[in-house]
């Protein structure tokens, strides 16, 4: 499939580059400065840069060691976020804001308290569980899904206490429900689309997307190219029919973006992502493009003002769209995080 979009108008231009863009999660490559620069020239204000998946305790404070790396050596595209001042810092300075986030609870092993340590370290944003079982509750390919375990609920309570932005993008339906019921803070799916929509494991029930709303959470609508109808076919256009779904369902005040952007990755690394807790074979990989890209029209952080381009010609208005494409992530990360 081919798409002739055509470009951008000068309207859609102007309204994204005034607006604050926040991408719910991408899991690139990071450390290439192709990559960094692509975010910088895209006019990504922030985004949740996954800092670690099946990794434990000292994998994670090595991978951050190296983002305090990166921080130095890439300070012409890239600074960190630790509050919602730092984004706004970064649309002044016309660098994209790296927000630490995690898509599993692996990195404290059985220690909750380590939840504080990695706080102090800058990780804003928390996944309980990525795809399967872990000691917090279950995934959403899980064969069984127990809900949230005691162990659980305490890191639920303690991820509140530090204003940490809980994310159950991956988790199993029973944990997303139960974590929905016990957190204090409105949670998120950073990268996720409706079920209802598109019939796949890892997006949400309507159940599951109007609870997190009634408690003042935001759905980052997934780009990924398997949880559209052509795969890695399909195109922008279809990304925003999920888009105008879930906006259909819960309002224009709760539906984000979240891209899942995967720039530069291996088809030995989607392996790696798609095992059992990193070792067992257990999802396929499929036929991943190499080099890799995403939907056709919306394939990298270049392309993102075609979001932009797309909501107005589909009749939102400027204000929803601005919500849409950061707005409502800077409303949450206020609700949600601690100022230092």
């Amino acid at each position: 499939m081919t798409t002739d979009r055509p470009s951008p108008t000068a309207a859609a231009r102007r309204l994204f580059d005034q607006a604050i863009v926040i991408d719910g999660l991408d899991t690139s490559a990071f450390g290439s400065a192709q990559v960094f620069r692509e975010l910088r020239d895209g006019g990504v204000t922030a985004l949740n840069a996954t800092s670690a998946i099946w990794e434990g305790f000292a994998d994670t404070l090595d991978n951050i060691t190296r983002w305090l790396e990166w921080f130095r050596e890439y300070d012409a595209y890239i600074r960190p976020v630790r509050c919602v001042a730092d984004i706004h810092a970064a649309k002044a300075e016309g660098r994209a804001g790296i927000i630490l986030g995690w898509q599993n609870t692996t990195p404290v092993e059985n220690d909750v308290r380590r939840f504080a340590l990695f706080h102090a370290l800058g990780v804003r944003v928390a996944q309980l569980t990525y795809n399967e079982r872990n000691l917090f509750g279950n995934g959403c390919w899980e064969r069984r899904d127990d809900g949230l375990s005691h162990i659980g609920l305490a890191a639920v309570r303690e991820l509140n206490r530090l204003g940490i932005l809980i994310d159950l993008s991956h988790v199993g339906d029973r944990t997303v429900l139960d974590t929905i019921e016990h957190s204090e803070q409105p949670v998120a799916f950073t990268h996720a689309n409706a079920r209802s929509q598109i019939d796949y494991p890892r997006n949400k029930t309507d159940e599951a997307i109007r609870a997190l709303v009634a408690n003042g959470g935001v759905v980052g609508a997934n780009a990924f190219p398997n949880h559209h109808p052509d795969h890695y076919d399909s195109t922008l256009d279809q990304y925003v029919d999920a888009v105008d779904y879930l906006v259909q369902m819960v309002g224009p005040d709760h539906v984000a973006i979240g891209t899942d952007f995967c720039m530069g990755r291996t088809r030995e690394w989607f392996a790696w992502i798609g095992s059992s807790h990193g070792f067992e074979p257990l999802l396929q990989a499929g036929n991943v493009p190499q080099p890799y890209r995403h939907l056709r029209g919306f394939a990298g952080p270049l392309e993102f003002v075609n979001v932009a381009d797309a909501l107005l010609r589909r009749g939102y208005s400027d204000d929803d769209a601005h919500k849409i494409l950061g707005g409502n992530w800077l409303r949450l990360f206020g609700k949600v995080w601690r100022e230092d």
